[in-house]
């Protein structure tokens, strides 16, 4: 063979004083035709004798030794000496070791073996590259046993299936086939029958493979199954009920070139050739639609029909002498079916039982088959009901719904009118071809109109009637009409006036593309009693013809949309021409029709939402209307009464639920769908539930609360503003109980957002499971709110603090007891552990106090608000600042005023409809500063070759630095509203706020006192009272500006600032300035939104600064002269400032620097104390400390902590824990916590442990510090 040379030695021993020639193989490096390598191990050697390849190793040393043999057999002869052979097999002659050393040296050469099944007929060459033969040869002789038992354990479309698979397979064509087979059924079906005849058929090119191995995210080894390259895997008893990540899946059985990992050998690149077979009785995990899985799955399900046992017998051993025949059966039927047959195949039933989402779609198919398009919004209530009716425990959230939508629709759009209004998330074009649906089968319509002559041309054939004229109107007026019905040929377009009693139905309900839909009028006319019909003169609508007992001027006109009640009065007609009709007579009625009726509701009659609500819900029950149609009906005439009143109301929540007792109308599930589409489930623009005041009385005690919610326990606990520790329990309260504590003004940590709408919907009834869904929803999805239940408290301590951060850090900030639960949220409690949740609940609602009393500042700040704009304190400071500055207008942008920042140009108010169409009008004049070459496009900036970015404009050239002055910008965006004149004429409000704060920061009390008609003075008593007040009108400035940056509508938002003009503005404008320093040759350090950092900078350059803000509207501040700077990054810098008015200082952004340990040993030189040492950790799950971690078994569990806690690294002596988070299901390191003990930061405290930290820890914080001040110069002397 061509990878090795025989040679020979020839050396004379000493010791045996004898010549010895040694003959061993010696390998070449070479391109070999006879030995393949793969993944720097052994593949396959030629074996000319048999005429196949081998995967034996052995077979090298086998062939290799008869070779050293034989050459053996020719020296021996010619050779008087010993002859000594290397060979092989003996391990002693070291041949072996070294042929692993050669392979391991060479490159991969190798060519897929058996890439196409060999039968034992065929004849192969080397270059066929095949290494295996099947049993048999293709036949046509019989195979009745195989088809006795196979068309008994699969009817014909599955096995045609079957068959379909392995015809491919026979042929070679599956290695292109991107599809495999998965048998379902029950246990003893026939899966295993089928799979064992496969096994028969591909004997030798099969291989098993672990689905669950190749559907998981962590068995980097799962393709090993693989390595033998075989034509045809099998699993007999599958599970893909739980794939993690079908990335492997996919590619195999797309035959992609993929890693292939083997233990103990090196990976290589290969494809797998194989078609896989599986059996379970677990359907498919299937996730979404852009699953891979869809398009490949072939589903196969056995019949369920069985042999007997002992026929099974008799078959089974029949059919191992018919593989010949099998397989050519098979051949034909898949060359009959061709290779794409199930190209486009879906594995409906399989989706249905796997992914919740197509059985969302497949429930609501009629409603996006047929609906023009649907919103994101109206589609997702949809979802959400569809979920809690159908026990969904996890559904998508809002933005994961969006995307999967999507591959249902065949055009989306982010923005678009609809009808003349405004949408967002528009989604058209459904794709009903994109799965197979079956519908139950309907009964036919009732009603049939087959007949030609008219019963109402004899009842009404003395009646005027006159025929239509051009115009398809009355000919003439009625008073000189002197013909009858009877006079004219029905069958034309004409005009007859019947007995006032004489009342007629029209449906005119219309298909897809808006035309007259015969079947859907005939459905909906079938459910009305029998009587005379027919169809409209153009054949789309129906006409039904009833005699009215009573007075038809009663009658309401509108049934609902589609179907209108005619009644003939005064000059009134029908008008008609006969088609097809029934033979029924005209039928006598005197109920069921909507009369002409005052409005349902009234503010007097429905005070509150609550009561609204109560309305819809009987309604849904349908205790008002025994039907689906008109319950719909009553639904939107109360919106609508609801909307036109007074009455403020949000009842979005409950769209889904109308949306989906919409849908079950047997007949008219469109129109009563449709009709929802037009419902006004919220209280007109401008008016906000928030804004409804509580009536709780101003004196009421304050109450502090907190809830907790389980599936089986409701636990809302509550003390008075008394500090001390007593809290009252109320456990699975009733709705009573609760109504009692609205007498209270209530406060809560987050409560405007949560615990006010549990408190709501159980004062309404709830039951504990119907808490626990609205508290996930909440939760999770962000929906669920109450309209009302925002003001059943007093205030909410987390909307007022100008820190946002959770209740369990201000516990820990504080030094309060800091407690976690440690039980799952999503599972019942046992009920003798409702206790302990209770005190859980306990210290929350004492800490909510505590926290409380820490932000008085804040709170005084919030009620000095709420003076100012006249609402509760319980109104966000966004409504606050809007009512201060707006007052009672709703619509405050028909008078704003929008500067185009490239050339000045201002317009007035944006509610002008050119706005829409992207039109600007004409400006009324143009500012004095403008930037020309801004632009702004596809949601990028740009100006002066740099990019403003779109919040703020920041840049830097990281370094240390000297005598690097910081000039900022006072009030850098409240100062480019003012100078926009944003607002238009309430621009002067704005900027009287700012202003008066400007007055008392330079305690200017008079000047104060004089503004806003007085209202200030109270609050200018003394210093602490005009710092409370300058915090307020603080929080009121800030708050405007993020307003007018948002997203969402608010009276801040000016529709066509879509470039953030305000933050704009001040980028531009710091752009400038850093090219006018830069000129001046200075170095610009650092800017930051609205601050510059200069390098040794000179008083000239500093007032030319100050000069330069000016042009612009700026006015400068010259805050601090650092001695010494290092800039990190545009973010990051350390810097020592100047002594002057103040003593010098040290100052540091960015995380590594402020960490207090770091700051004060490196900077500041203060002592370090214990709370420096502690870490706080948080995480989205949750905390544990393992007390063992010898033990990485975890025998003992780990402490359950919480998702937040202070923690502190220790010594061995310390008898700390690892600190560990938990994500699905295993454990973790917490961020920053691997390679070190760790104990919670009170227990170090409490047990006198402090000498017991690990200032490892800390040392090596500090040294990662001082590395990184070190890229940027002498990082010992910076901190000297």
């Amino acid at each position: 063979m061509d990878f090795y040379k025989i040679k020979e030695i020839e050396a004379f021993d000493q010791k045996t004083k004898v010549n010895v020639l040694t003959i061993y193989p010696d390998f070449k490096i070479c391109r070999s035709k006879d030995l393949m390598i793969r993944g720097k191990d052994f593949y396959a050697v030629w074996d000319e004798v048999v005429g196949l390849w081998s995967v034996d190793e052995y077979d090298v040393q086998r062939l290799v030794d008869q070779d050293l043999y034989g050459y053996y057999e020719e020296v021996k002869s010619r050779f008087d000496g010993a002859i000594k052979v290397k060979y092989l097999g003996n391990f002693s002659s070291g041949s072996w070791l070294k042929f692993q050393q050669y392979i391991k040296s060479l490159s991969d050469t190798y060519f897929q073996l058996d890439e196409r099944l060999t039968f034992d007929n065929e004849e192969v060459s080397k270059s066929d590259y095949v290494s295996r033969r099947l049993p048999y040869s293709l036949n046509d002789g019989s195979y009745a046993a195989y088809d006795e038992l196979v068309s008994t354990l699969y009817d014909p479309p599955e096995r045609d299936k079957l068959e379909w698979a392995i015809g491919s397979v026979l042929c070679g064509d599956s290695r292109s086939i991107q599809k495999f087979a998965v048998l379902y059924g029950s246990a003893g079906s026939g899966k295993s029958t089928a799979l064992n005849i496969i096994q028969s058929l591909f004997e030798g090119y099969t291989a098993t493979f672990d689905a669950k191995s190749l559907g998981g995210s962590n068995n980097s080894f799962a393709t090993e199954a693989f390595r033998a390259n075989p034509l045809v895997a099998i699993q007999q008893d599958g599970d893909l009920s739980r794939i993690e990540d079908n990335t492997k899946l996919n590619s195999i059985v797309s035959h992609e070139d993929m890693l292939m990992n083997e233990k103990y050998k090196a990976g290589y690149t290969s494809r797998v050739n194989a078609f896989l077979f599986m059996g379970t009785n677990k359907p498919v995990k299937i996730t979404d639609a852009k699953s891979g899985i869809i398009r490949r799955l072939i589903d196969i399900r056995p019949s369920g029909r069985r042999v007997t046992p002992q026929r099974y017998q008799v078959l089974t051993s029949q059919i191992r002498f018919e593989l010949g025949s099998i397989a050519t059966h098979c051949l034909d039927v898949y060359r009959g079916m061709g290779k794409d047959y199930y190209a486009d195949y879906r594995p409906v039933e399989m989706m249905l039982q796997t992914d919740v989402f197509f059985n969302f779609i497949e429930a609501y198919y009629d409603v996006f088959s047929t609906c023009e398009g649907v919103t994101l919004q109206q589609a997702y209530k949809m979802y959400k009901v569809w979920g809690e009716e159908s026990l969904i425990a996890h559904l998508l959230p809002q933005y994961k719904f969006r995307d999967e939508l999507r591959n249902y629709f065949l055009h989306f759009e982010d923005r678009t009118i609809v009808d003349g209004v405004r949408v967002r998330s528009w989604y058209t074009g459904f794709i009903d071809d994109s799965f197979r649906t079956t519908s139950p089968t309907e009964e036919p319509n009732s009603l049939v109109l087959d007949s030609e002559e008219s019963l109402v041309d004899h009842i009404l054939a003395n009646c005027p009637a006159q025929y239509a004229n051009e115009q398809e109107t009355p000919s003439r007026k009625w008073a000189s009409v002197e013909t009858t019905l009877k006079d004219l040929d029905t069958s034309r377009l004409h005009y007859v006036k019947p007995p006032s009693n004489h009342i007629v139905i029209d449906f005119d309900l219309k298909d897809a593309d808006g035309n007259k839909d015969p079947e859907r009028n005939l459905a909906a006319a079938s459910e009305f009693p029998p009587t005379y019909a027919e169809f409209s003169k153009g054949g789309g609508g129906v006409h039904l013809h009833y005699i009215w007992e009573g007075d038809p001027e009663e009658l309401s006109r509108l049934y609902s949309e589609g179907i209108e009640v005619k009644v003939f009065t005064g000059d009134s007609s029908l008008r008609r021409r006969l088609s097809l009709c029934n033979n029924i007579p005209v039928a006598t009625i005197s109920t069921g029709l909507p009369k002409k009726e005052n409005k349902v509701i009234t503010v007097d009659e429905v005070k509150s939402e609550k009561a609204l609500r109560d309305l819809i819900t009987r309604n849904l029950r349908k205790e008002i209307h025994p039907a689906t149609k008109p319950s719909v009906d009553f639904i939107k005439k109360i919106l609508d009464d609801a909307y036109s009143s007074s009455l403020v109301y949000d009842l979005e929540d409950m769209r889904g639920r109308v949306i989906s007792f919409a849908n079950s109308s047997s007949n008219q599930a469109l129109t009563c769908i449709q009709t929802v589409m037009k419902m006004k489930f919220k209280s007109e623009e401008g008016k906000t539930v928030e804004e409804q005041k509580s009536t709780t009385p101003a004196e009421a005690p304050i109450v502090f609360y907190d809830i907790e919610v389980f599936p089986n326990l409701f636990i809302l606990n509550w003390k008075y503003a008394d500090g001390t520790k007593n809290v009252v329990r109320m456990i699975n309260p009733k709705p009573e109980e609760l109504e009692r504590l609205l007498k209270f003004r209530l406060v809560g940590f987050n409560n405007r957002k949560y615990d006010n709408h549990i408190l709501y919907a159980a004062m309404m009834g709830y039951s504990n499971h119907q808490l626990y869904m609205l508290s996930q929803k909440i939760i999770t999805e962000r929906t669920g709110f109450f309209g009302e239940a925002y003001n059943l408290s007093y205030t909410d301590i987390y909307d007022f603090s100008s820190k946002k951060q959770g209740l369990k850090k201000w516990e820990i900030e504080l030094g309060l007891i800091h407690k976690e639960l440690g039980l799952p949220w999503d599972e019942p409690v046992d009920e003798s552990l409702w206790i302990k949740v209770a005190e859980y609940c306990d210290n929350d609602v004492i800490s909510t106090e505590a926290v409380f009393n820490h932000l008085k500042a804040d709170f005084a700040a919030r009620q000095i608000l709420s003076t100012l704009s006249g609402l509760s304190v319980n109104q966000t400071t966004n409504a606050h600042t809007t009512a201060i500055i707006f007052g009672s207008n709703r619509k405050p942008q028909s008078q704003f005023v929008y500067t185009d920042l490239a050339t000045g140009a201002r317009y007035h108010g944006s509610d002008k409809p050119q706005w829409q169409d992207n039109g600007k009008g004409e400006p009324f004049e143009y500012d004095h500063v403008a930037f020309p070459g801004y632009e702004y496009k596809l949601g990028k900036s740009s100006y002066r070759g740099d990019d403003p970015s779109e919040g703020g404009y920041v840049d830097g050239e990281p370094g240390m630095y000297e005598d690097v002055a910081l000039i900022d910008v006072a009030s850098m965006h409240p100062s480019s509203i003012e100078n926009l004149e944003m607002f238009g004429p309430y621009t002067k409000k704005f900027s009287d706020i700012k202003q008066a704060r400007v007055h008392i920061k330079r305690k200017e009390y008079d000047d104060v006192r004089k503004m806003f008609d007085g209202a200030l003075s109270k609050y200018l008593e003394s210093d602490d009272d005009a710092t409370a007040l300058s915090t307020a009108l603080k929080i009121a400035i800030n708050s405007v500006y993020g307003l007018t940056a948002a997203h969402f509508d608010n009276p801040f938002r000016d529709i066509r600032n879509v470039d953030n003009i305000v933050a704009k503005r001040g980028a531009l404008f710091m752009i400038d300035l850093r090219h006018f320093v830069q000129e001046r040759g200075f170095t610009v350090v650092h800017i930051k939104t609205d601050s510059i950092k200069i390098a040794n900078a000179t008083p000239e350059i500093i007032e030319e600064v100050m000069e330069f803000g000016q042009q612009y509207g700026y006015e400068f501040e010259h805050e601090a002269t650092y001695e010494k700077l290092c800039l990190v990054n545009n973010a990051v810098y350390v810097a020592k400032t100047k002594p002057g008015r103040k003593p010098s200082y040290w100052t540091a952004t960015g995380a590594q620097f402020i960490h207090p340990v770091v700051f004060k040993t490196l900077f500041s030189k203060e002592p370090v104390t214990f709370e420096d040492y502690c870490e706080t950790k948080t995480v989205t799950t949750a905390l544990y400390l393992d007390y063992h971690p010898e033990d990485p078994e975890m025998t003992e569990p780990p402490v359950f902590i919480g998702r937040v806690g202070s923690f502190v690294p220790v010594t061995p002596e310390g008898h700390g824990g690892r600190l560990l988070r938990k994500k699905d299901d295993d454990y973790h390191n917490a961020t920053g916590a691997k390679g070190y003990l760790w104990r919670e930061s009170e227990t170090v405290k409490e047990l006198g442990l402090e000498k017991s930290i690990e200032h490892k820890y800390y040392r090596n914080l500090i040294d990662e510090a001082l590395d990184n001040l070190s890229k940027f110069g002498d990082a010992e002397r910076f901190v000297s």
